[in-house]
C-alpha cells in the first residue's frame, strides 16, 4: 500500500517515471506493507536513489574489481588507505566524490568483500542522485569495510517477506567451506527484474546464486543455501531531509 500525506496514492500525470521507477511504485502498492511519504517529492527521491542503487550495481558487475576476503582486499593508494582490516580509508587530500568514482572507474586497482560492495553501491548511487557538490558536504570521511561499520547513510536491515527493487538481500551459505569465509553468504541487490547482483558472483537469478554457493560448501555439508528474509536498507527518509535541508539553506544546488 502507497500513501502520501495520509492518502491513497495517485501518480502525477506529469511525472515522467521510467521503467525501473514505474515496477517499484507496482511492487509498492501491491505489497500488504504500507509505504507512507510526507511529500510527493519524499518519495520521489526514493525512486530515483533505488533507481541508482540498480544501476550502480550493474555498473560494478561490467566492472574488473576482484571478489576476496578482507585480508587480501586492495585498493588505489592515490584515493585511499588500505587499512589493517581491509578497508579503505578516505585520503585527506582527496574529495569523496573523486574517491567513489575511481573506484567504479579503475576497478581493475581494486579487489573487496561482498560486504564492502554494498555501501560503494550505496554511496555511488547516492552521488548520482544528488549530485558531487552536496555528496562532498555530507560525505567528508568515508571509511569503507562493511555496511556493518556504516553510518552516513542510515543504513538499517530488518526481516521482512516483501523486497522492492534496490533493496539488498541476503544468501546464507550454513555449510560454507571454512577455508573460504568469503563464501559464508551473499549481500545481494535486487534488481528491477527480480535479479540478483552479487559482487563475485555477476547478475543471477536466486536459483543460480544459491547453487553457486552449494558448491562452495563443506564435503559432508547437507544444508542448501538460502535466501533469508533480511532485507538492507539505506536510510531514505534520513537522506531526503538532509539533502533537503542542505539545498533549502542554500548551501548546495542538486
Amino acid at each position: 500500500m502507497l500513501q502520501i500525506s495520509g492518502v491513497e496514492f495517485q501518480e502525477n500525470e506529469n511525472w515522467q517515471l521510467g521503467d525501473v521507477e514505474k515496477t517499484i511504485i507496482q511492487q509498492m502498492q501491491k505489497d500488504p506493507v504500507l509505504y507512507s511519504y510526507y511529500s510527493e517529492y519524499e518519495l520521489l527521491f526514493e525512486l530515483k536513489v533505488r533507481e541508482n542503487i540498480i544501476e550502480s550495481a550493474k555498473e560494478m558487475n561490467n566492472g574488473e574489481a576482484a571478489f576476496t576476503n578482507f585480508a587480501n582486499a586492495k585498493c588505489n593508494p592515490r584515493f585511499w588507505h588500505l587499512t589493517r582490516a581491509g578497508g579503505f580509508l578516505l585520503r585527506n587530500d582527496v574529495r569523496p566524490s573523486d574517491a567513489i568514482v575511481d573506484i567504479y572507474r579503475n576497478s581493475s586497482l581494486y579487489a573487496f568483500e561482498c560486504a564492502t560492495s554494498i555501501p560503494i553501491i550505496y554511496y555511488h548511487a547516492v552521488l548520482h542522485s544528488i549530485g558531487s557538490k552536496l555528496f562532498n558536504s555530507l560525505f567528508q570521511n568515508l571509511y569503507l569495510y562493511s555496511w556493518h561499520t556504516d553510518t552516513d547513510l542510515g543504513i538499517h536491515t530488518f526481516y521482512s517477506d516483501n523486497f522492492l527493487p534496490g533493496d539488498v538481500l541476503y544468501v546464507n551459505n550454513p555449510g560454507f567451506d571454512r577455508k573460504k569465509p568469503q563464501y559464508r553468504g551473499v549481500n545481494a541487490v535486487l534488481l528491477h527484474d527480480d535479479t540478483l547482483f552479487g559482487h563475485g558472483f555477476s547478475i543471477v537469478t536466486t536459483e543460480e546464486m544459491i547453487k553457486i554457493l552449494n558448491e562452495k560448501r563443506e564435503e559432508d555439508s547437507q544444508q542448501s543455501a538460502y535466501l533469508t528474509q533480511l532485507v538492507t536498507r539505506p536510510n531514505f527518509n534520513y537522506l531526503y531531509r538532509v539533502t533537503s535541508w542542505y539545498t533549502n539553506n542554500g548551501n548546495n544546488k542538486m
